[in-house]
């Protein structure tokens, strides 16, 4: 049992270090909207509430994804800000996309399997998926206030930093955050 505990105690402590290792990196080279992106000192773990897959496919937590850094994007389908910024993620995932990385999309509140089918289909988006946290359970867990709020996980499961309102995925800044971050995935 003590060499459990040893063990965890030194996995959390050199996550931390990395983490900071990424953190640094990342906050030197923001720019344009990717300065609203705030990093969580200490980074925070996610919720465990279940989201429904659609399609059929079942039911998820982002627990399920550990081992990969995530962008995890929070929306609805009534969101202006939302329609902006989706292709942009859709972009990010097929330029990045992969085994150390995945843009996860999140539909969150009232939004039918229907009506996010068809948003993604009026925006030519076939990349993403129609997760759907209907009653809000890890938004509230996860003290999401507006829509639309991202934010990078680490592969540990821990919340790492957060950008709250839509911003420009396509820029370089952007773009670099998420290569240092796949960077890390390697070491």
């Amino acid at each position: 049992m003590k060499l459990k505990i040893v063990l965890l105690l030194l996995y959390i402590g050199l996550s931390t270090v990395a983490n900071a290792t990424t953190v640094s990196s990342i906050e030197s080279i923001r720019s344009g909207d990717m300065k609203k992106l705030v990093f969580l000192d200490p980074p925070q773990p996610v919720s465990e509430a279940n989201f429904s897959l659609g399609d059929g496919l079942g039911n998820a937590t982002l627990g399920d994804f550990r081992g990969k850094w995530i962008l995890l994007n929070f929306w609805a389908t009534w969101c202006a800000p939302c329609k902006k910024e989706m292709p942009m993620l859709s972009e990010i995932q097929i330029q990045y996309g992969g085994e150390n990385f995945e843009v996860i999309t999140l539909a969150t509140g009232r939004n039918s399997a229907q009506g996010i089918a068809n948003f993604f289909s009026k925006a030519g988006i076939s990349n993403l998926p129609h997760y759907h946290d209907p009653k809000q359970n890890v938004a509230k867990e996860m003290s999401v206030f507006g829509l639309p709020t991202t934010m990078i996980i680490d592969p540990n499961g821990f919340e790492i930093a957060r950008l709250r309102g839509d911003a420009d995925w396509s820029s370089n800044s952007a773009k670099r955050i998420i290569e240092i971050l796949i960077a890390q995935s390697g070491r």
